[in-house]
């Protein structure tokens, strides 16, 4: 199972997008788990290299630089979440399942 790891201004927004992305993907048959932090705490948790992949949500883009000078010591990717992947309607959270498919090599689950 691959983990993805939301970091946001305060962690309650990212963390209905991180439910809802979630859901979609393991009903579409992926094996990934997506969970959200606030962005007070994205750089010590990046350093406990547990994640697969982090999402900058849009309201924290402008810590953006140093939280990617951390994933890049562990050789994690981490993405911008462009806007229209961050609201939790249907359109959305498709945009940001899309993102996470195309930013980490994902597995279907076994059935």
């Amino acid at each position: 199972m691959k983990k993805v790891l939301i970091i946001c201004a305060a962690g309650m927004s990212s963390s209905l997008i991180a439910k809802k992305g979630t859901s979609f993907l393991t009903t579409e048959g992926w094996s990934v788990r997506i969970d959200a932090i606030s962005a007070s705490e994205g750089i010590a948790t990046i350093a406990k290299d547990e994640y697969d992949l982090y999402l900058v949500s849009p309201q924290t883009k402008m810590h953006f630089a140093n939280l990617k000078k951390s994933a890049d010591k562990y050789g994690k990717p981490i993405v911008n979440i462009p806007p229209q992947a961050y609201i939790p309607i249907p359109i959305g959270i498709e945009k940001l399942a899309q993102l996470v498919k195309e930013s980490i090599a994902l597995e279907k689950s076994a059935k």
